[in-house]
């Protein structure tokens, strides 16, 4: 069976990073296909010492593709991720398609990678990234003492938008340096020196981002009766999400013992030292790595059982790229090729 892996959506900044994360975790694909709308045809990408030349999304590229990694946007994967899966792909998507669907399972290895085995569309959804690192934090907590209530606060970077949001704050910090009135095209407002939620609106009042924190997590922990309470945030970070994090169990469960579960726990790198002002995980420092990192496991000083922690990941990295790049290559192992 074949080793190839299409990249689809290769020029966008979470394509680019997906292929960087093949090249750098020496994925053993036979071949590696950049993929994109036919205005991006003909452009180079680097590639393991080359260049890659992105092709236009056809059906007919789907040919022989083993593993097609998407990350074009909602719209696109609606209409092409059933193809690609019908030419024997399988399908694993960044965008938010097909996560809510039942006949999708919604992924991230260190938490529910069984899950991955049973996909009738042949498609597996990546959830958003601000739920995938938060997961991956509390899933060991859960196993031991299950999670009743999470409420989570996210400081989510710009990129988390795409690249001209990035260029965005850069071309603000600019403009406002040299005394200009900054550009503001992409957020709803200036996002330099200020803190925004620019997503759309949701049921209740609560944003759609919002909205997936809390059907993902039940979805992806797979209880329905976890309370989730979110309040989502723009910051005027390039890269990586931070998250306060409050979390109530079913029995009490303290500081000691969770560190001792999350130092042990797969993907997690855990920042255990007393406080002290900046010994805490910063995005600054996070951008470009590949775990999720927690700090600041503390009690609640009034929830009795409860706990605080502060969770920091690469939102394009393990948010986006590297979770989709990990479920490949389990799937490698567990379903060899013939």
């Amino acid at each position: 069976m074949s080793r190839t892996v299409a990249v689809v959506g290769a020029t966008g900044v979470v394509g680019r990073e997906m292929l960087r994360t093949l090249e750098q975790r020496n994925f053993p694909a036979t071949s590696v296909l950049a993929l994109a709308s036919p205005r991006s045809a003909g452009m180079r990408i680097p590639f393991r010492g080359g260049e890659l030349e992105v092709a236009a999304v056809t059906p007919e590229a789907f040919e022989g593709v083993r593993f097609a990694l998407f990350s074009a946007g909602a719209a696109a994967s609606r209409e092409l991720a059933p193809v690609a899966a019908s030419r024997g792909a399988i399908v694993i998507d960044n965008s938010s398609a097909w996560r809510m669907d039942p006949d999708v399972p919604l992924v991230v290895p260190e938490v529910n990678m069984g899950a991955a085995a049973i996909r009738p569309r042949g498609i597996i959804a990546n959830p958003n990234c601000s739920t995938i690192q938060m997961v991956v934090a509390l899933k060991p907590l859960h196993d031991a003492a299950r999670i009743v209530h999470i409420v989570v606060s996210t400081y989510q970077a710009t990129s988390g938008k795409g690249h001209a949001a990035m260029e965005e704050l850069i071309t603000q910090t600019t403009e406002v340096g040299s005394g200009k009135d900054p550009t503001v095209k992409i957020f709803p407002a200036r996002i330099l020196g200020n803190l925004l939620m620019d997503w759309k609106p949701g049921e209740q009042d609560y944003s759609e981002e919002e909205l997936k924190m809390v059907h993902e997590t039940r979805n992806i922990m797979g209880d329905q009766s976890i309370g989730v309470s979110p309040t989502t945030v723009r910051v005027p970070v390039v890269t990586s999400h931070s998250e306060s994090v409050h979390v109530q169990f079913a029995r009490p469960m303290f500081a000691d013992e969770a560190k001792r579960l999350l130092k042990a726990a797969p993907g997690i790198v855990l920042m255990d030292a007393p406080y002290a002002p900046g010994n805490h995980p910063q995005p600054l420092a996070i951008a470009g790595t590949d775990p999720v990192f927690v700090g600041r496991v503390r009690n609640d000083l009034a929830v009795n059982g409860a706990i605080n922690l502060w969770v920091v990941a690469d939102n394009l990295r393990k948010g986006a790229a590297l979770n989709a790049v990990q479920i490949a290559e389990q799937l490698l192992t567990t379903e060899p090729a013939s």
